[in-house]
């Protein structure tokens, strides 16, 4: 079973549709119990980072997220959240992944929010099994995880060079929304499923 974590951070819907469509059995909960006893677990998130992060703190999950040896993905927010801090508030976030969240600066050839496919690159890692650099995917964000050594996939967003996914021991991130990804994003969650 997967869970599903619900904090009101938006996004949830789709992410269940998508893994419904794979035949994954899910739940959606914010239960410590419920979440130590999923197979995988599922960090989704759509808006604001300070906001989800005292969505977190309020029902005490940010150390049991920390504390997961199973599959964790966390998506667009959800992966900001799982970096060491956002300007987006700004906030100390989850401290997983080795990447500081920066907003992307505005430019004639790289509008904020950056929102629509894009091609990712260098790609590395199970996540992307079966898959080509120059795949694309789905974005809607206006900061981005600067690169770093957990970087599995980047992305361009005018000059900006960005991690579009991260990976650290069990913990895997994608900036990009894989349920709104077509093909390429069930691949990525077949995928995860699949760890």
């Amino acid at each position: 079973m997967i869970a599903l974590i619900d904090y009101d951070a938006g996004n949830i819907r789709s992410v269940g549709n998508a893994l419904a469509r794979l035949g994954a059995e899910y739940e959606l909960t914010a239960d410590p119990a419920r979440i130590l006893a999923a197979d995988k677990v599922i960090l989704p998130g759509v808006g604001n980072a300070a906001e989800a992060m005292a969505h977190l703190r309020e029902r005490g999950l940010c150390e049991l997220i920390r504390s997961l040896r199973r599959p964790v993905l966390g998506i667009c927010v959800g992966m900001q959240l799982m970096c060491r801090d956002s300007e987006e508030g700004p906030v100390q976030a989850l401290g997983i992944f080795d990447s500081h969240v920066r907003r992307f600066a505005e430019a004639p050839d790289a509008k904020v929010p950056h929102m629509g496919w894009n091609a990712l690159g260098n790609l590395d890692g199970k996540l992307f099994k079966g898959l080509e650099g120059g795949s694309y995917v789905y974005f809607v964000h206006s900061y981005y995880a600067e690169l770093c050594p957990d970087t599995v996939a980047t992305c361009r967003h005018g000059e900006r060079l960005f991690s579009a996914a991260l990976k650290y021991e069990n913990f895997y991130g994608t900036q990009f929304h894989p349920e709104k990804s077509g093909s390429v994003g069930a691949a990525i969650l077949r995928n995860f499923l699949a760890l």
